[in-house]
């Protein structure tokens, strides 16, 4: 379908019908979900050529996105309410409190780099399913907490989950890492400083920002720095996990010596004093050593060739065909999603979620019924998450399959001119990621489109790049499948329409501060 104001408008309605209903009526996900579907749908058929074997090959496809997604959402809930009814919680959040008497420290501390660092072993919407409710037991509501998890991790998205939205980067434009790292770092790294100042702000707003500043900055420039120095040297698949564990050690020093944080606290008497007067919870080294075999898992099976190789030969996937809409847009042939079974991210939680159990249970801080409690609240939380995703999920292929994503990018880079096209970019990959929940989606969505418009317009091709995956990252910490993983274990399963227009309204501060980044570069 040719592009013009009736079929830009049309392939944007039913992002807007998506966003109203749970933005302005305030419904479900899964509720919001279902009706923008069967819109999407019908709109797809009757305007946009969607036959019935586009139809089916598209749902078939979402069952392998939607369910590489929910496999960690199911696993990343189990691992935490282990977790949550051994009291191991409970501990750790204790514990962040009597690190600093600075609750903006404490805050930073696990909404920032705790998620930055869970980000850059998994990601998929782990970081905040895990920190939002570490959040809460600092005295956050649920929904700043969801909030700030959101938004602290924002940053190390496209080196996460082990560097694959930058491979895909790699792999659709043919550049060299080596090309492509220094520009998307730089945009990063300017990303995460920002994304410190915005959760300061939400926390205690300007006065908490100006009284915290020399932290953040140091903290922020440790974070760019080192991403910057691991993704130019070729280890952008640990660039960003690298980057969160550097500054982890950085904040701790900095808070030891008393360089920041309450200098009348003595952290580690207090610490001793809080686990000595609770026996009914599992000790502060028991609760962290649980979080730290997710880790030493993680590394383990990422980064140990041999195990790696081992465990990588179980796949599956489906060899996609060519799919041609009536009106001729055409959606190639592809191998289709490739889940590792025992390599993926749900595969480690699991396991880490049998350690904790066990070791928990030896303790007696898990029992039968506590058990029940466990598999009950999984499925409670699980389902309404499950039904939501797999309804935004099969919109945003959908509107792929027809040519309705391409259609607005399209239109959007007409709007402006080659002076303003670097700044647009960073929104184009925002609106890519927010679509289809992924930086990885939102890169292969629109790297080509970017690619040449960056040719003909004679623009810098490696920073439009840089700046479509730096916008995709912070696109996707407020798509809809994300929010919806961080409420479900919060609390907040039905009440996702509000968490969204807060996590947006603070996510297009960074996109446009990655906007106005790339228009400096450029």
């Amino acid at each position: 379908m040719q592009l013009n104001l009736f079929t830009w408008l049309l392939s944007l309605s039913p992002l807007v019908l998506f966003l109203f209903l749970m933005i302005g009526k305030k419904w479900s996900g899964s509720k919001a979900g279902f009706f923008s579907w069967i819109y999407t749908l019908l709109i797809a058929i009757v305007f946009f050529g969607a036959n019935l074997p586009l139809i089916g090959y598209a749902h078939f496809k979402v069952v392998f996105l939607a369910g590489d997604v929910l496999l960690i959402i199911w696993m990343a809930l189990l691992f935490f309410h282990i977790s949550n009814y051994a009291g191991a919680i409970t501990v750790i959040g204790n514990a962040l409190a009597n690190l600093t008497g600075n609750t903006i420290i404490q805050t930073l501390l696990l909404a920032w780099l705790f998620t930055s660092f869970l980000q850059g072993l998994g990601g998929f919407g782990v970081p905040v399913a895990v920190t939002a409710p570490l959040l809460i037991g600092l005295g956050i509501n649920p929904i700043d907490a969801v909030v700030m998890a959101s938004i602290g991790h924002g940053w190390a998205v496209t080196f996460g989950s082990m560097g694959s939205s930058f491979q895909t980067l790699m792999a659709l434009s043919g550049f060299s890492g080596y090309i492509l790292a220094p520009d998307t770092t730089i945009l990063l790294g300017g990303a995460a400083i920002i994304s410190g100042l915005l959760i300061a702000h939400i926390q205690g707003g300007y006065k908490a920002v100006l009284k915290n500043l020399p932290f953040i900055l140091i903290i922020g420039v440790i974070l760019g720095a080192v991403q910057y120095l691991l993704a130019t040297q070729g280890l952008w698949s640990v660039a960003a996990t690298g980057a969160a564990m550097v500054a982890l050690m950085a904040a701790f020093l900095l808070i030891k010596f008393r360089i920041v944080g309450n200098k009348n606290n003595d952290p580690s008497s207090d610490l001793k004093k809080e686990n000595a007067s609770d026996p009914s919870k599992p000790s502060l080294l028991l609760s962290a050593s649980v979080y730290l075999i997710l880790v030493l898992l993680s590394f383990a099976i990422k980064l140990i060739t041999p195990l790696n190789d081992l465990l990588e030969q179980v796949k599956l996937t489906y060899p996609f065909p060519e799919i041609v809409s009536n009106l001729g847009w055409i959606t190639a042939a592809e191998a289709g999603r490739v889940i590792s079974i025992f390599t993926h991210p749900s595969m480690i939680l699991l396991l880490a979620s049998v350690v904790a159990y066990i070791l928990y249970s030896r303790k007696h801080f898990l029992t039968k019924d506590t058990r029940k409690k466990i598999f009950s609240s999984v499925i409670k939380s699980g389902t309404k998450t499950s039904t939501a995703i797999l309804f935004t999920v099969s919109i945003a292929v959908i509107m792929s399959h027809t040519g309705m994503i391409y259609i607005l990018a399209e239109g959007l880079s007409h709007m402006v001119s080659a002076n303003l096209y670097p700044a647009l970019t960073p929104f184009i990959g925002a609106l890519g990621a927010f679509i289809s929940g992924s930086n990885n989606n939102s890169n292969i969505l629109f790297t080509n489109l970017h690619m040449q418009t960056a040719q003909l317009m004679g623009l810098d091709v490696t920073l439009i790049l840089a700046a479509q995956s730096a916008g995709g990252a912070v696109g996707s910490i407020f798509a809809p499948a994300k929010v919806i993983v961080g409420c479900s274990t919060v609390g907040l399963a039905g009440k996702e329409g509000q968490v969204i227009g807060k996590v947006i309204k603070y996510g297009i501060i960074l996109v446009a501060a990655i906007s106005v980044l790339a228009m400096l570069m450029i």
